[in-house]
């Protein structure tokens, strides 16, 4: 599937869950569970789901914020930030004396995303429009950077993380919740548009992602691995969700 193609699948999709047109439950995920219900099972407490109710779109595949030590003062990147959750749990941590920058390629949700920053009075968040394959980032200026379920959707995976190697601070790090295949798709799973807006049909094999962060110039270590998220979010595909530290 050509690279266009892709970006303008993943944005037509999120731009309808933006806007209510679309169930905003996990990506890929067709069962009875609300958005609540999946992010308590991707690792969220329930003091962070009621910090910004309107943010949680129960769209991730883990909680990057809880990956690492994110401290007061802290310049947060959230790549893919969506309506902005995990940068409202981001902002509590890096208090007045931080910052935190959302980027997302999706209009809506960064309207969406600025909207809950101004309902719920959060002065320390910035949202920008853009492409996390070519960051709207100064080189060398970020400490932290998170995501959450999105490098997946990236048709250039490899140019994500070597931008995000620019933008990184040199004792920078980077935490990322991401879906990868345990199992190679079929072409035809690997072209079919909702499988490719729901986190599946663009994921690598592990080991081609493990390996892709080092050919960007990034060590990683694996934190830990859920493949229960298979059976509760995914029907049974053969994948997990990968939880990792990234640093240069």
């Amino acid at each position: 599937m050509k690279k266009e193609k892709t970006k303008k699948i993943v944005k037509n999709h999120y731009s309808k869950i933006a806007t209510g047109q679309k169930s905003c439950c996990s990506c890929g995920y067709t069962g009875t569970l609300d958005s609540e219900q999946i992010s308590e099972a991707i690792g969220y407490s329930d003091d962070e789901m009621k910090a910004v109710p309107d943010a949680n779109l129960g769209l991730g595949c883990g909680n990057p914020t809880a990956l690492g030590e994110i401290k007061e003062g802290d310049i947060v990147l959230d790549l893919g930030s969506g309506a902005g959750f995990d940068c409202f749990l981001a902002a509590k941590k890096v208090g007045s004396s931080g910052k935190v920058i959302g980027v997302d390629m999706t209009e809506e949700m960064i309207e969406k995303a600025k909207e809950n920053a101004e309902k719920y009075g959060y002065k320390n968040v910035e949202f920008r429009f853009g492409d996390i394959e070519n960051l709207p980032i100064e080189d060398n200026s970020i400490d932290i950077i998170i995501s959450n379920c999105v490098i997946n959707l990236a048709p250039d995976k490899l140019k994500v993380f070597q931008e995000a190697s620019r933008v990184l601070k040199n004792n920078g790090r980077m935490y990322v919740s991401d879906i990868v295949l345990l199992e190679e798709l079929s072409e035809e799973q690997r072209n079919d548009d909702d499988l490719v807006a729901g986190c599946v049909g663009g994921a690598l094999l592990k080991e081609e992602y493990l390996k892709i962060i080092k050919d960007a110039g990034l060590n990683y270590k694996i934190i830990s691995e859920d493949m229960q998220i298979s059976e509760i979010q995914y029907q049974g595909i053969p994948l997990e969700s990968l939880h990792i530290e990234a640093f240069k």
